[in-house]
């Protein structure tokens, strides 16, 4: 219900903004720009032509409002929208945003367009975003927000209660992280236990001294990972000494987590990578498709082959043909099943490092059991399809299908294991190469079977 609602006001929200665009009616465009959410703001905006989108932004102020929307863009988008701006304009738009804002944004710029524009701020907002962007791309040093605030552990909780109110330019204090005199990460407590502890107790009585940190170089899906197992707001990221050099916060883990099931949903698929390919020509798309496609193309060559091979073994048969779709076609469900398993428990951390021998058993006799069930079904089907055929072509097309599948399993659940140790993305398994090397292993299979079983 809630999701129909929103559809609705969003049909309603790209209504209003394409009657207004029609009739030039800037006056009224800034006040709807104004009134709608950013996040709003952002769907409704990939709706828009190119020059519907520059007419709108061009009607944006430089305001929290325009960046919380850009932000809210893809950095594909971000890059189209601005890539004609002036440098004057765009730090204009970033200058008063959070420091990690301002790295993403201009981490979608060009190079030399990013740089210009860093060279239009203050001196120490270019020292904090060049440290941010020196750090790897999805990192947690990348996505990270330096602007935290910190008490030392010998401060009271009354003390800390005033100096708190004080502290409006602070990113989304969820909790307190307590120092040492050296400035390294002691601890950290609630704002709840701050407000319900008597004002003369001390911070390092009330912390808690087992924090879950990260480093800048941190791969964000890892930072997603400690997130989601522990329902935190926020990751403290600290350096080699302990010192607390910024926080993650749940909000940016929230577009890690919908960007990465992206990628790997794509890359599953034989897509690519890209999360904003709905953005991209179609020669673009074409090009990034080919290859992938260009390994089910080599697959079905193979497979072409091999039957081939096996001509005089149909002609004498004739009825072995009418079950090579089934196999092949079985065969792939099964594998990308598993690797989909697969990939997405090693995505969320429930896959660890050595327990992957009782995965792959436990997918293998979930490929037995569905095997033997479809390999009765099929032996059955075929025996009285082809009544005047070799009795045994029920047990060959039962026992291929059996096999097949679970082949499958072992390819679909293996390949991406074996990638992970390898260290390559998993996400690559589970498109066409498991189902190529299926579909080429599955006919092998089956003529063999039919080789060795039946009279011809």
């Amino acid at each position: 219900m809630r999701k129909e609602l929103f559809k609705h006001e969003i049909a309603i929200l790209k209504d209003t903004f394409g009657r207004l665009l029609r009739r030039h009616a800037q006056t009224n465009l800034v006040k709807l720009i104004n009134k709608t959410h950013p996040a709003d703001l952002a769907i409704v905006f990939r709706y828009f032509n190119d020059e519907e989108q520059k007419q709108v932004f061009s009607l944006m102020q430089a305001n929290d409002h325009t960046v919380e929307f850009l932000v809210e863009l893809d950095d594909t988008l971000i890059e189209k929208i601005l890539d004609t701006e002036n440098a004057e304009r765009v730090s204009s738009l970033i200058q008063n945003a959070s420091t990690n804002d301002q790295s993403y944004i201009l981490g979608s710029l060009k190079e030399e367009q990013a740089q210009s524009v860093i060279d239009l701020l203050k001196k120490e907002e270019q020292e904090e975003i060049e440290e941010i962007m020196a750090y790897p791309q999805d990192s947690a040093g990348s996505m990270m927000a330096t602007d935290v605030f910190t008490l030392y552990q010998n401060t009271t909780c009354g003390d800390a209660l005033k100096t708190l109110q004080d502290q409006q330019e602070a990113e989304m204090v969820f909790y307190l992280y307590i120092t040492d005199e050296d400035d390294s990460l002691v601890g950290v407590a609630s704002l709840r236990a701050l407000a319900t502890t008597p004002s003369n107790t001390l911070l390092k009585d009330i912390m808690e001294k087992r924090v879950h940190s990260v480093r800048p170089e941190t791969d964000q899906e890892d930072v997603a990972q400690i997130v989601a197992q522990y329902n935190y707001l926020a990751v403290p990221v600290i350096d080699g000494d302990g010192r607390l050099l910024g926080i993650v916060t749940v909000d940016d883990v929230v577009d890690v987590i919908r960007e990465e099931a992206t990628e790997d949903f794509l890359q599953m698929a034989g897509a690519g990578k890209d999360r904003e390919i709905l953005l991209k020509s179609s020669w673009e798309n074409a090009k990034v498709r080919l290859p992938w496609l260009f390994a089910s193309w080599i697959g079905g060559v193979m497979a072409a082959y091999i039957i081939g091979k096996y001509e005089n073994m149909l002609e004498s048969m004739i009825a072995l043909a009418a079950f090579i779709p089934i196999i092949i076609g079985m065969g792939g469900n099964i594998g990308t099943q598993s690797s989909t398993i697969i990939v997405r428990g090693m995505a969320t951390g429930r896959i660890e490092i050595g327990n992957e021998f009782k995965v792959l058993l436990k997918e293998l006799r979930v490929g037995l059991i569905l095997g033997v069930l479809y390999g009765i079904m099929l032996g059955i089907f075929a025996n009285f399809k082809f009544l005047g055929s070799d009795p045994m072509l029920g047990v060959v097309v039962g026992l291929s299908i059996c096999s097949s599948m679970l082949l499958a399993t072992a390819v679909g659940t293996f390949t991406p294991l074996i990638l992970r140790k390898l260290d390559i993305d998993p996400a690559v398994a589970t498109g066409p190469f498991v189902t190529t090397s299926i579909d080429i292993l599955g006919v092998l299979l089956y003529f063999m079977i039919a080789g060795l079983l039946l009279t011809l």
